[in-house]
């Protein structure tokens, strides 16, 4: 009899761990069970498709059920829910198409993924209210956008769904505010970053509000106006709350597989639990920080498909860690790109155990006599000790994607004159001389020498 893998979550991190393992030793038993019914979707996409860009829902699914199930020959069950974990008997309690089986393994992965946080709002059963971190959402978005052609859109966060959801519902003709308990926008990409997107967002005509709790929300059977702490109200005939998400990890948790300091699922290299067969990935699992060496919860796409893939593979009998992960994201804010990667404020740094110095330049993304040119703010930070990369944000216009460059940089362990000195391309079209990257490695440089 061959090795059972039981895969729970349908989404990166699963898919891409059933997908490589089966690869890896087509001999190998992969079951995935996934309690929706979508799968391998990208969720980052589901602002647009609200927006308008993306025409059809569907088209985010990169792979179907019936691919992964005649392609790849991968026994996926949607619709199928896993109620409980028995590492002991290495078992799952499995509730599908109106019936409860019990499940053997050989190796299991929780690919739990997380949950939209929903604050304690008063009305957020009203129509009109929603939160967007799933498929089913982004088509009810959609629809109660077509078909109540709202006019007014109360957006709760100012983080990546908040940001991007404004740019979406204005482009649907709607006037957008936006509410932020926080005192800036996009909190984890520093308060540079912030200051020029906040600025950005009022010149699109955002009703931007810092320092402003929301309380709930009000209406008859559907949602008329956003109620704030302290009594006042606004008129909102859309709300999206986007304030966060939290780690699904209440089924591990319940059978005794450990939670780690950030209340995400405890894994090592490998993304192993404490129980041996036993892994998890994705948006429900930390991951270490390549900068500090401590755990993190920084749930993203790239880190759950990355993760998922390597355990595929140690399943299949090649142990591969899962790599470490910079908290590296990128968003768009109507016409400015904002990224970040690393440690971005010096207060996380000196709170890490460094002893941080930062700069921050602007510098033209081409050269001065090139058309198109646009300006790109970078914040970059070292340790004053051993001049090593911490980490950096990019914002602007054009070339936010630089901050990749960072990341590799944090990646290698480069100090700050080897990330100075990196050969990187040239041409009028794409960059000066003296990238913006390396111009502010330069100026750190200097400011390390004094």
């Amino acid at each position: 009899m061959s090795d059972r893998f039981v895969v729970i979550g349908g989404d990166a991190a699963g898919m891409s761990a059933a997908s490589k393992a089966k690869r890896e030793d087509p001999n190998l038993d992969v079951i995935v069970f996934e309690k929706g019914e979508w799968v391998s979707y990208a969720a980052c996409g589901m602002p647009y498709y609200v927006k308008g860009d993306i025409a059809e829902l569907e088209d985010l699914v990169a792979m179907t059920v019936e691919q992964f199930r005649e392609d790849r020959d991968i026994d996926l069950r949607t619709g199928h829910e896993v109620l409980k974990i028995d590492p002991e008997g290495q078992t799952v309690s499995v509730e599908g198409d109106g019936d409860r089986f019990e499940h053997g393994y050989d190796h299991l992965l929780v690919g739990t993924g997380a949950s939209a946080i929903v604050p304690p709002f008063e009305g957020t059963d009203l129509e009109g209210v929603f939160t967007i971190h799933d498929m089913d959402e982004a088509a009810a978005i959609e629809s109660y956008v077509s078909g109540q052609s709202p006019e007014r859109a109360t957006i709760v966060g100012g983080g990546y769904v908040g940001i991007e959801m404004a740019e979406a519902l204005a482009a649907r003709g709607m006037d957008v505010a936006i509410y932020e308990m926080l005192p800036n926008v996009l909190q984890p990409f520093g308060e540079t970053v912030a200051g020029v997107v906040e600025k950005h967002l009022r010149e699109q005509g955002v009703d931007l509000h810092l320092d402003t709790a929301v309380q709930g929300f009000d209406g008859e059977e559907s949602v008329d106006r956003v109620v704030l702490e302290g009594g006042d109200s606004a008129p909102a005939d859309i709300a999206i709350v986007g304030v966060g998400v939290r780690p699904n990890a209440e089924l591990a948790e319940a059978a005794g597989i450990e939670l780690g300091p950030t209340g995400a699922i405890a894994t090592d290299e490998y993304g192993r639990t404490n129980e041996e067969q036993v892994y998890a990935a994705g948006d429900c699992a930390e991951a270490r920080h390549v900068v500090t060496g401590e755990p993190d919860h920084v749930p993203l796409a790239l880190t759950a498909n990355r993760s998922g893939r390597a355990i595929g593979q140690t399943v299949a009998g090649d142990p591969t860690p899962v790599g470490p992960i910079a908290g590296t994201a990128i968003v768009k804010a109507f016409d400015l790109g904002a990224a970040r990667t690393g440690l971005v404020d010096e207060e996380r740094a000196a709170a890490a155990g460094f002893d941080p110095v930062s700069v921050t330049i602007t510098a033209p993304t081409r050269p001065h006599y090139y058309p198109g040119a646009k300006e790109l703010t970078v914040t970059m930070l070292a340790d004053a000790e051993t001049e090593r990369v911490l980490g950096g944000s990019v914002v602007g216009a054009e070339g936010a994607k630089r901050i990749d460059t960072v990341a590799t940089a944090l990646q290698a362990g480069l100090t700050v004159t080897e990330l100075q000195n990196t050969d990187l391309a040239y041409a009028p079209p794409f960059s000066p001389v003296w990238d913006p990257i390396l111009t502010a490695a330069k100026v750190l440089g200097g400011t390390l020498e004094k």
